[in-house]
């Protein structure tokens, strides 16, 4: 008889990634951490940027129309102010604290401009793919503003439950149940520890926006990720982090990973390359 001790280990880092400084849509500044040559993907994660500027010339022309086919993208805004629209006429401004989370399945034209001249713009963008059998689904958008997403507080914690259900029964407001994702926004005050449950076997990683902290398991290793850094973290049920003499921020994302063939081709995200230029042909031909 075997056990399996996975589910009684803690999860700990398997390695820590630095953002690449990049530019995307119409010359905006951003850091690309998942997507860029040191980590291509995380499955079911296929991209991560994360852009903070508070010069306008780093931003302002944002991104222009555009076309999606096959995965989702998640736009989570921590200051500032974003407007949409789609080829579907729907159209809305995303502010501090709230969430869009698109489906863009079997295909999107849209565009994502800064509703503001000056001032801070800071944020994240994350790709999750779909399953094949998904991919060409209808679009639809699950959108949140600050006030419609619970903050759970425990000691010393808060934690803004985007999606997922934290082990004090939070549930955040977003649902995909083809990945099951975690999407927390954590706030941890100076010397503070945090603890959470995850699911086993869902890929995850933590993403600081400030401060740095410690993961902690129970062989008394650890392992220091600092700001602007991605930990990938192994399997486990379990997760420890504690903050160091500063207050820190960090995101913790997990999902249900797919185990698919990917096959990516610039905005799109299919299984198969023939599926790729399927998606080209038809959105050069109007049909997206």
């Amino acid at each position: 008889m075997t056990t399996n001790n996975t589910q009684t280990s803690p999860r700990k880092v398997v390695r820590i990634i630095n953002g690449m400084p990049t530019t995307d849509g119409a010359g905006v500044e951003l850091v690309r951490v998942i997507g860029q040559s040191t980590l291509m993907e995380l499955d079911p994660f296929l991209l991560l940027d994360s852009f903070h500027s508070d010069d306008p010339n780093d931003y302002i022309s944002g991104f222009p129309s555009h076309p999606h086919r096959g995965f989702e993208t998640v736009t989570y805004l921590l200051n500032g102010r974003m407007r949409h629209k789609d080829n579907a006429g729907n159209e809305g401004v995303i502010a501090a604290g709230s969430v869009q989370w698109m489906t863009a399945g079997k295909g999107i034209i849209h565009s994502e401009i800064p509703e503001q001249e000056n001032g801070l713009l800071q944020g994240f963008q994350l790709w999750i793919n779909l399953p094949a059998s998904h991919k060409m689904t209808t679009p639809k958008y699950q959108e949140y503003d600050n006030d419609s997403i619970p903050t759970e507080n425990r000691n010393n914690t808060s934690i803004k439950v985007i999606a997922g259900t934290t082990s004090h029964a939070t549930t955040g407001p977003v649902v995909q149940p083809l990945t099951v994702p975690l999407y927390f926004d954590i706030k941890l005050e100076a010397n503070a520890e945090f603890s959470e449950t995850l699911p086993l076997e869902h890929n995850a990683f933590v993403y600081v926006i400030k401060g740095e902290i410690r993961l902690l398991n129970e062989q008394d290793e650890t392992a220091l990720i600092k700001r602007d850094q991605l930990a990938v973290l192994t399997k486990g049920e379990s997760l420890t982090l504690k903050s160091n003499e500063q207050a820190t921020q960090f995101l913790l994302i997990a999902g249900k990973p797919l185990n698919e063939p990917v096959a990516r081709g610039g905005p799109f995200v299919m299984n198969t390359e023939d599926e790729i230029q399927q998606a080209i042909h038809d959105y050069q031909n109007g049909q997206l």
